[in-house]
């Protein structure tokens, strides 16, 4: 596939956000978000459901006007110059939304032709978007037959089949197995390498932790915007006084009811086979082991200092927010 858009070094500001205001009716669905996204990150857009993730994609595409403050997308004004923005972008949506009734090849030729692209500009594309996401040998199945991850694979391909500068991806990786996903995963990073945009909205922690910015929209208002590295650094997630620890131990289920509550334990959780703890600094390796000193083999017991996870990130965040709102 050739390179969409030339040297990825380019560090300029592709989307820009001042106080993005939606509202309908009385509901305001977000509210004064600011967002600054430059050329080839891998930008992740979380948040719960019914948080304003997918109105915030709306207004970046054009497809829905602010009711105050603005966008621009590569330097255009989404509300006025809407229209020169679409067919610059690429849109993924969560449902598969293509033509179930279609091969590959007329759901891409489709597609092509409704950017405008005729003749051999359109099949060297099409052969360019197959390689990338290894479709080739699939050009006559019906979308309709092909499994999550393949729909997927051809979700994107017509999302890209007209070189755009910034893709939107709204959960694409819902509802397919973990193999899919880290495949496409692998894709998303090839396109970020030639320069490509990618704006993602996930559920999945893993996938948060693959992105180099992350954005985190609660009950309509943006609540963290930074790196997943400074996020974990925050002191709302790790407070002064604090420290977080990783136990493994034979019965971790168990082990939680146990901690949970405890003299100096701010928060206990299951991580796994594992549970993850904020305690005060001043609670001893050993005061944690003594707690569980009933556990049948006391031998396996392991615990260590542990980094903040995104999970842990989006927890305190989550739990500081609704601490606020109820307190309003």
């Amino acid at each position: 596939m050739s390179d969409i858009s030339g040297d990825s070094s380019d560090d300029r500001i592709v989307i820009e956000t001042h106080g993005l205001t939606r509202r309908f009716g009385d509901l305001v669905a977000v509210r004064d978000v600011n967002l600054t996204v430059r050329r080839g990150q891998i930008f992740g857009f979380l948040g719960p459901n019914g948080s304003g993730k997918s109105t915030v994609i709306r207004m970046l595409c054009g497809l829905l006007r602010p009711s105050g403050g603005d966008a621009r997308v590569l330097g255009f004004d989404t509300a006025r110059d809407a229209e020169r923005i679409k067919p610059r972008i690429g849109y993924m949506s969560q449902a598969f939304s293509l033509y179930s009734d279609l091969t590959v090849a007329e759901n891409l030729d489709f597609f092509g032709r409704i950017y405008g692209l005729r003749g051999e500009r359109l099949a060297a594309r099409k052969r360019a978007v197959l390689d990338l996401v290894g479709l080739s040998d699939r050009l006559s199945q019906f979308g309709g037959t092909l499994s999550g991850g393949w729909k997927q694979r051809m979700a994107l391909a017509c999302a890209l089949i007209h070189e755009p500068e910034i893709v939107f991806l709204d959960e694409p990786t819902a509802g397919i197995d973990p193999v899919a996903r880290r495949e496409l995963w692998d894709l998303l990073f090839d396109l970020s390498g030639r320069g490509v945009t990618l704006f993602v909205s996930t559920h999945y922690m893993d996938e948060a932790e693959r992105c180099s910015h992350i954005a985190y929209i609660y009950l309509s208002r943006l609540i963290a915007n930074d790196t997943p590295e400074a996020l974990k650094r925050l002191p709302q997630v790790t407070p002064e006084g604090a420290r977080r620890l990783e136990l493994a131990c034979p019965d971790p289920v168990k082990a939680l009811g146990v901690l949970r509550g405890a003299p100096g334990v701010r928060d206990a959780t299951l991580f796994g086979a594992t549970v993850h703890l904020l305690a005060d600094r001043s609670v001893s390796d050993n005061a944690v082991l003594e707690l569980l000193r009933h556990q049948a083999d006391r031998s396996a017991l392991e615990i260590r200092e542990s980094p903040a996870t995104l999970e842990d990130v989006f927890v305190a965040l989550t739990r500081a927010e609704h601490a606020v709102e109820s307190a309003a």
